[in-house]
């Protein structure tokens, strides 16, 4: 079995991300897909594993079996296929599996593709299915996401002495990365008075601290390192990744201002890496909403806890300045959340960053990080990106 360090990205791509009336889940994949074969310079019939990450095709279209559709449309057969469903980190466990499959000696290229259709429906419809992720223990009393969202950003307002207005600086900086991600849904700089004065969705938390629904898809051709080389020389290699799990009864939590998954699957992926969060360059969190961002740098151990809104405060987390710049894709807040493929499209973020082709978004970076997250906190894949020039 080969090691982490063996296995590489060669290829990346993502579609527009928002409201796409005229595709259905099958056309993004396969528009992806077949953007990411060819930016790698590879043919369908070179892969001998194609992995879709989808929450719930089933479920927001009556679409299954969208892996098999997937491998005829692009001319992938007889590729291996498989559907990767982790919720909302379903990106992420794609990652994880397209690794395995090269580590493992399964495959010798795995193509990842994953994706989401959702703006079709009401938005009563697509937060009844979202909801579903939770507990049947608290689904049952109405709980959502976003009411855990509300309850956890007042939790931790009050208990740090942090100011409202420091949510707000999260979502300012991720919407004006955005403005430079030409397949974000949102291209707009917003300002924290705009912030501040939009409708209450979950007290303390307002409109603008959530993601939007989406539609879109991203891809990732993984190989092993030594396979990389017969396609190009410009390619990142996957020093860690881990996953890990958290109690999916939120309330049964010991801190809820602590998302144990993020923690753990950090952990792991330091230790696979032989990296630590000094030594990370770029990163991208899941910011579905903004409290998310907080509780994810605290857990991976680029803040201390009830410290990362004070780094947010001091500038430390943006793009042009700071030292550690998070989100410069515009994050789920401004590009977008397609469930399946939101892990996915961080993981191209950190590739294109770390291949140089991050166009006005690219920072100075050699290592990079995204954490993708289901659920509450329930479930969290860690990868962690290097350069190889």
């Amino acid at each position: 079995m080969t090691t982490a360090q063996d296995v590489a990205i060669i290829g990346a791509s993502m579609t527009k991300f928002g409201q796409r009336e005229d595709e259905w889940v099958l056309d993004l994949l396969a528009e992806a897909g077949l953007k990411c074969l060819a930016d790698a310079g590879a043919d369908a019939g070179d892969v001998d594993h194609l992995y879709v990450s989808n929450m719930a095709s089933g479920e927001f279209e009556g679409m299954t079996g969208v892996m098999n559709a997937l491998a005829h449309d692009l001319g992938a057969m007889p590729a291996y296929t498989q559907r990767i469903d982790q919720t909302s980190s379903s990106g992420g466990a794609g990652i994880y599996a397209a690794w395995q499959s090269i580590a493992s000696g399964a495959s010798d290229v795995t193509l990842l593709v994953g994706g989401e259709k959702m703006t079709h429906r009401t938005t009563g419809e697509s937060t009844d299915i979202i909801a579903s992720v939770t507990h049947p223990a608290e689904y049952k009393h109405g709980v959502t996401l976003p009411s855990f969202a509300g309850l956890t950003a007042r939790n931790y307002l009050e208990r740090f002495d942090a100011p409202r207005e420091s949510l707000a600086w999260v979502a300012a900086k991720n919407h004006k990365n955005g403005v430079d991600n030409p397949h974000a849904q949102f291209q707009k700089e917003v300002d924290v008075e705009t912030i501040l004065e939009s409708p209450i969705i979950a007290d303390p938390l307002r409109l603008y601290d959530f993601c939007p629904v989406t539609d879109g898809s991203a891809a990732l051709l993984l190989c092993s390192e030594e396979t990389a080389q017969e396609y190009t020389d410009d390619y990142v290699v996957i020093a860690g990744v881990d996953g890990a799990t958290d109690t999916h009864v939120v309330h049964e939590r010991e801190d809820p201002t602590v998302m144990g998954g993020v923690v753990e699957s950090g952990k792991g992926a330091y230790e696979m890496s032989g990296y630590g969060p000094d030594d990370i360059d770029v990163a991208e969190l899941h910011d579905m909403f903004t409290i998310l961002e907080f509780l994810q740098m605290e857990g991976l151990g680029f803040a201390e806890q009830g410290e990362a809104w004070k780094l947010i405060e001091e500038g430390y987390t943006e793009r042009d300045t700071g030292e550690l710049p998070i989100n410069t894709s515009g994050g789920l807040k401004s590009k977008g959340h397609p469930l399946g493929a939101s892990g996915i499209a961080q993981g191209v973020e950190i590739y294109e960053q770390l291949v140089g082709e991050a166009g006005p978004r690219q920072v100075d970076a050699d290592v990079g990080l995204c954490c993708n997250v289901g659920g509450f906190g329930n479930c969290v894949i860690t990868t962690i990106m290097e350069a190889t020039q």
